[in-house]
């Protein structure tokens, strides 16, 4: 894969991030309107610079550093990230309206508990984990890979303990055990 290739195919995810703030924005109001009340709202834009960065870095790591394409490596990567985006949109179709990229929860909603949610809690954050590996190492940017890894695991250690109270909340409030 050339470099230019390996650009496009960073747009490509941009322009499907840029999707996802669409949804999320439509969703949201949604959710206000229905009384939604919107949780860990600090560590929000601290999540976007972070994945924002994924994107700028492994295109930065790719140019300046003159990371090589291995095909070994680099096709099988390819494959992953295009299985991450198959399960953020399974996630996002599942969720319905309740899908946003902020913490918001409805009071009376429910949990989701059908999908890709039979098979784990969390399973955007899965997509988002192994995404964060597999984009930069389509074109052996693993010093992008491992930075973003790092420093995910702190941001989602935050946000994972954010949603978990919200829903523990919208579990009382619709009486779930």
């Amino acid at each position: 894969m050339s470099v230019a290739l390996f650009v496009a195919l960073v747009l490509v995810v941009s322009l499907e991030r840029l999707a996802e703030l669409v949804v999320s924005k439509r969703n949201a109001a949604w959710a206000f309107a229905r009384g939604g009340r919107e949780t860990g709202f600090g560590h929000y834009p601290v999540m976007v610079v972070l994945h924002s960065a994924l994107l700028v870095g492994a295109l930065v790591e790719v140019l300046v550093a003159d990371r090589p394409f291995h095909a070994a490596l680099g096709w099988p990567m390819l494959v992953v990230v295009a299985a991450c985006q198959a399960l953020r949109w399974w996630c996002i179709r599942t969720l319905g309206h309740q899908w946003n990229t902020r913490v918001i929860v409805v009071p009376g909603a429910g949990r989701v508990t059908g999908g890709p949610y039979r098979f784990f809690s969390h399973p955007n954050y899965v997509a988002v984990v192994v995404e964060g590996v597999a984009l930069p190492l389509v074109h052996t940017a693993w010093v992008t890979a491992v930075v973003f890894t790092i420093a995910n695991a702190a941001l989602l250690t935050v946000r994972l303990r954010a949603e978990e109270r919200a829903l523990a909340d919208l579990d009382v409030a619709v009486g779930t055990p």
